[in-house]
């Protein structure tokens, strides 16, 4: 399981060899279920929903795996299934936060933003999103209200689990 929106869902590695045995490749094969904002925007134009995750990917991203792919199969006890596929890489980066100042900061969350918003401009009608938003600052105001929540509730959190560990009520374990 890689994040929460793994979790239920099959995910396999894939060692592939070749004859000379030199140079392996490893995949990963992660299945793809219908949307859950299907129930809401309708059901994808993509029949393979592997093939729906794949496409949004290449849309959002501004270079994509050379392996990402998608295939649909048979598993015995699941049925029909379909599945993305990528090289098997661990290329996720955190930057450092805690030993950011306020400078770098800003700049992170600039940094942050954009390829955001790079990723929106992408994937829908950016002159329907422009009128739809229109040219107040409501929506830039509400998106800052939002984090500022959030962030507060993040800080509601985990002094109520702190608590719970202080008084016993929960276990936590320290430098994992």
């Amino acid at each position: 399981m890689v994040g929460v929106g793994s979790v239920g869902t099959q995910a396999w590695i894939l060692l592939m060899e070749a004859e000379d045995d030199l140079d392996p490749l490893m995949l990963q094969a992660k299945q793809a279920e219908r949307s859950v904002l299907a129930a809401y925007a309708g059901d994808s134009q993509y029949d393979n929903q592997g093939e729906r995750v794949v496409s949004g990917q290449r849309l959002m991203q501004a270079a994509s795996d050379i392996f990402l792919g998608w295939q649909r199969t048979t598993v015995p006890g699941f049925g029909r299934t379909d599945y993305y596929l990528r090289q098997l890489r661990d290329w996720k980066y955190s930057a450092p936060i805690e030993r950011m100042g306020p400078a770098e900061m800003a700049d992170y969350g600039e940094l942050c933003g954009w390829t955001l918003a790079r990723a929106h401009a992408r994937t829908g009608d950016r002159f329907a999103i422009a009128a739809y938003l229109g040219g107040s600052a409501k929506f830039e105001q509400a998106v800052a209200d939002f984090g500022v929540s959030y962030a507060d509730q993040t800080v509601r959190d985990h002094a109520a689990l702190a608590e719970a560990v202080a008084s016993g009520r929960a276990k936590a374990r320290r430098d994992v």
